[in-house]
């Protein structure tokens, strides 16, 4: 029961260092790469799809990304919603395909663009802290259901503990990476 605890544990803590990578990398450095369009939705026949199901996504040098639309049609539809998401990205229409230039980005956008990486950290890690009590609670249960004695429940908390430590310690290498990242010029 305790393994199965803390295996089920680590497993969510992964899935939330995961998603802060995924956060992570939606937040637009002064490089291009594909993964930034991700998320932007384009009305493909009265539904909106992301970006990536109704066009090819290419990287043209480091400053650029291609965008060529599968259907003809599609291109001014793709060209507005990259221009109305919030990217801050205005792409050129080049006919059969779209250049994105990527702007260089100010001092005080590096700045607020730390600041939103730290928050999705920190939001990270509560996430991470929450996995921790609610496993503590299990523990604590299993002690009152008389399943576990209350030296398993400690070594366990402790184990429990020192996954959480890892998942921090992920968590803020992440962040240092992301941030020496940003502030490059």
């Amino acid at each position: 029961m305790i393994s199965e605890l803390k295996k089920t544990t680590e497993q969510k803590m992964h899935k939330s260092i995961e998603a802060l990578k995924a956060d992570l990398a939606k937040v637009r450095t002064g490089r291009a790469h594909t993964g930034l369009l991700d998320h932007v939705m384009v009305e493909y026949y009265g539904s909106m799809v992301p970006i990536n199901q109704v066009a090819n996504i290419t990287l043209i040098d480091a400053r650029t990304i291609g965008v060529q639309a599968w259907e003809k049609q599609m291109m001014g539809k793709v060209e507005r919603a990259i221009r109305d998401s919030d990217l801050g990205l205005n792409p050129a229409n080049m006919g059969e395909l779209l250049r994105v230039p990527m702007p260089a980005l100010t001092e005080e956008r590096r700045r607020d663009l730390t600041k939103v990486v730290r928050q999705e950290g920190e939001t990270a890690k509560v996430a991470v802290r929450n996995l921790r009590r609610d496993a503590n609670q299990h523990l604590k249960d299993a002690v009152k259901d008389k399943t576990i004695s209350e030296d398993e429940e400690r070594r366990a908390e402790d184990e429990i503990q020192k996954l959480t430590d890892k998942a921090v310690a992920e968590i803020d290498k992440l962040l240092a990476q992301k941030e020496q990242e940003l502030m490059q010029i």
